[in-house]
């Protein structure tokens, strides 16, 4: 015999949800009132020429093994006033920072021997809040990723070559122009000089004869 009993409960269950997703209109004020804090990274002077998720390993020289740093976002940041870019590294959750060291010249990074999705470099590292000379070994989701990723650094550190050299021969150039100026004022004085010892001459010359021109002068006038 059929029992109606299980229609009459999922209609009971059906009420009993309605009522308590009714709106009663009561406003609950919440206990702690929180105020929106700006939050400063030290990137605002600066924008990405390069951001791609990663994981990140240093070195340990101790051990003698790699020990990772952290997963998250890899970034090359240059600078809007200075134009200088560093490589800059934090945690997906907490946002530490990985790593964070400016890209100079001398720096290079190399595929990872075994495998196209990681490359590593040597770098003075301030991510600790001292400078450490660390071995840094990075991997990515793609081998597209890790290809984009050296190519970039590796151009960035060519410039900073090139910006040194054309530094040191501007002021190479400078300091020739400086010397041969020099050059130029210290062979101008003797001239001056001997310009001036040959009036001196010449006046001395001229003083006799204006003498005996003025005596002739007086011999020649008619006495009174």
């Amino acid at each position: 015999m059929a029992t109606n009993e299980p229609e009459h409960e999922h209609r009971d269950v059906e009420e009993a949800g309605a009522n308590e997703d009714e709106d009663t209109g009561a406003q609950v004020a919440p206990i702690v009132r929180l105020e929106e804090v700006a939050v400063t990274t030290g990137e605002e002077d600066e924008d990405a020429v390069l951001d791609l998720k990663s994981k990140l390993y240093r070195f340990d020289k101790e051990a003698n093994q790699w020990k990772e740093r952290g997963a998250g976002t890899v970034k090359l940041l240059k600078h809007k006033s200075t134009g200088k870019i560093r490589l800059v590294m934090r945690q997906s959750k907490t946002l530490k920072i990985c790593a964070n060291h400016f890209v100079t010249q001398g720096i290079s990074v190399q595929e990872h021997v075994g495998n196209e999705k990681s490359c590593v470099w040597h770098a003075r590292d301030f991510a600790d809040g001292e400078l450490k000379d660390e071995l840094f070994c990075i991997r990515f989701a793609s081998i597209e990723n890790c290809k984009a990723f050296m190519q970039k650094f590796n151009e960035v550190a060519e410039s900073e070559v090139e910006k040194e050299e054309s530094k040191e021969a501007s002021d190479t150039a400078g300091l020739l122009e400086k010397l041969t100026v020099e050059e130029t004022k210290t062979e101008e004085k003797p001239v001056e000089k001997e310009k001036t010892t040959v009036e001196a001459d010449e006046k001395k010359k001229d003083e006799p004869e204006k003498a005996g021109e003025e005596k002739k002068t007086e011999e020649a006038s008619p006495s009174t």
